[in-house]
């Protein structure tokens, strides 16, 4: 993360466009992803979650759930946080709490999370094999939609990589974290969510911060 940070200073020798600003930006939010303070976000709920379940009924379950969902929103606002990115602590938890009280299932607490992979994992792929892939379009939505970027080998076949990257977790979540939930098993999807959530987010934020990098090297103008 300290690399991250060191590339995303300025030099004070020259301004700053709106071109520059773009990836420092959308690299910032990539790598929040990735740190200790993302795995606490995404772990926390599920870890009350799944212990409260193993010793509680299914509405205490979900009681303890939701005030861990209001604590966690509140520790993020305390951090300065902004309010969206806090509250949703709280809507994740309150949606998934929601599920379960109306299907009396504690494992569909997951299902939302479950699907919403196999969405992303289509997404993904898809955008590849239209060589369209979701990470330049991004990029270049960042950059004023101005860039010619797939008509560049280099920057099509680095997006095309993270990309890739992105479908592969993805599809691994989706696939171990459904077989689990066909076979009831609560508990395993737990710890499923936590191994498989931050640890290889870090991973595939890792190769899209390079995509994107090098992206703007090779179709950015140069600072004189």
């Amino acid at each position: 993360m300290t690399e991250l940070r060191q590339h995303d200073t300025v030099d004070d020798d020259h301004t700053t466009s709106p071109s520059d600003t773009g990836p420092t930006r959308a690299e910032a939010m990539l790598a929040r992803m990735g740190t200790r303070m993302g795995f606490i976000h995404s772990a926390v709920p599920v870890v009350v979650f799944v212990t409260a379940n193993l010793f509680l009924p299914l509405p205490a379950t979900l009681t303890v759930a939701l005030l861990t969902g209001v604590g966690l929103m509140v520790f993020r606002l305390v951090r300065g946080e902004r309010w969206i990115s806090a509250a949703g602590s709280l809507a994740g938890v309150a949606v998934a709490a929601g599920i379960v009280a109306l299907t009396g299932s504690a494992k569909n607490y997951f299902a939302v999370g479950i699907w919403a992979y196999l969405a992303g994992f289509v997404i993904t792929l898809g955008s590849v094999l239209l060589r369209r892939p979701v990470t330049g379009v991004i990029w270049n939505f960042v950059h004023g939609r101005k860039h010619r970027w797939r008509n560049d080998r280099t920057v099509l076949r680095a997006h095309t990589i993270a990309t890739l990257a992105a479908a592969a977790v993805l599809g691994a979540r989706f696939g171990l974290q459904q077989w689990l939930y066909l076979n009831d098993n609560t508990s395993a999807l737990g710890v499923a969510r936590i191994a498989m959530g931050t640890p290889l987010s870090a991973l595939v934020v890792v190769v899209i911060v390079w995509a994107f990098r090098r992206s703007t090297k090779q179709l950015l103008p140069k600072n004189p």
